[in-house]
């Protein structure tokens, strides 16, 4: 089941992030030393949670919570390898799965039943936290959470959805990582596969992926066909890209196959949002073809 590939792209708080608000950028605290950015990132679907380093974020989904635990300590435990900060976010009593030096929190003390997340707030929260880190002596900040109880309506979706994105910027940026994990049992299968496609990486394999790259692109990965027509349109909606500058790049190097309404569908939304244009940059020749023949509007390819 296992296809990996690696993307080129351009004290502890005492409870984890919870329902504060923020109307500042969700990136860069004020008081936040300059941002790294990343050079690689793991993408793909994976059979294990081993071998994530610093920027990596990756979905899990599970039926068998003890199958979950073991994935959750290994994930954990490269982080302690790693000098990291290291928190485990469970729903249950877990005893930090038994390794030493890891900082353990309940769900249910940081969240209300039935919260909706901020997102900006939330993903802020993680940067100061992950700064934190750095001025403590550690080499990053790593997080395994089971959030599973943070999506069960569709208003908590929409809101956990738009922060998934916002926190995988903050992971292009900083050395963050962290490991979202979905019970499969209490979530319907169409939810679990949006989630997965908000991740440069997870243990399922969405049809295409839409992910951080940089400060303010995105990346895409996998099939942008008519399968997942509806899934792109839902993906862009939780990204809400939002323009610092006329254009919006997006790093597609990963993609396979892409139709016209795919283009259309990133032309759109652009527009929607304020670009003038969406730059795609694809190793792929159909595209180009297709936006030439079909004489798309607001789309223009790029060789990558």
């Amino acid at each position: 089941m296992t296809n990996e590939s690696s993307q080129v792209t351009s004290t502890t708080p005492a409870k984890m992030p919870s329902e504060t608000t923020s109307t500042e950028s969700p990136y860069v605290p004020a008081a936040a030393p300059a941002a790294t950015l990343v050079k690689v990132r793991r993408v793909g679907a994976f059979a294990h949670a081993r071998g994530f380093a610093s920027h990596d974020h990756l979905c899990w989904s599970y039926r068998d919570r003890h199958e979950f635990r073991a994935r959750a300590r290994e994930f954990l435990a490269d982080g302690l390898a790693e000098g990291q900060r290291v928190h485990y976010l469970t729903a249950t009593e877990d005893a930090g799965l038994g390794l030493d030096g890891v900082e353990v929190s309940l769900v249910h003390e940081n969240y209300t039943p039935g919260a909706v997340v901020d997102p900006a707030a939330q993903a802020r929260s993680y940067a100061e936290a992950t700064d934190r880190a750095l001025r403590d002596g550690f080499t990053g900040f790593r997080v395994a959470a089971d959030v599973t109880g943070l999506v069960r309506t569709p208003t908590q979706l929409a809101a956990f959805g738009r922060y998934e994105h916002l926190a995988d910027h903050v992971m292009a940026t900083r050395p963050f990582t962290a490991m979202c994990a979905y019970d499969r049992r209490a979530l319907a299968e169409d939810v679990v596969t949006h989630l997965a496609s908000l991740h440069p990486a997870s243990n399922a394999e969405p049809p295409f992926r839409l992910y951080a790259c940089g400060t303010d692109g995105v990346s895409l990965a996998g099939e942008l066909d008519l399968a997942g027509r509806t899934l792109l349109s839902l993906a862009l909606e939780r990204a809400d890209l939002c323009p610092g500058q006329r254009s919006l790049y997006v790093e597609a190097s990963g993609v396979r196959f892409i139709d016209h309404r795919a283009l259309v569908a990133l032309a759109e939304h652009a527009r929607g949002r304020g670009f003038d244009e969406v730059v795609l940059r694809t190793g792929l020749r159909s595209p180009a073809r297709l936006v030439e023949l079909l004489g798309l509007d607001g789309i223009r390819v790029e060789a990558g």
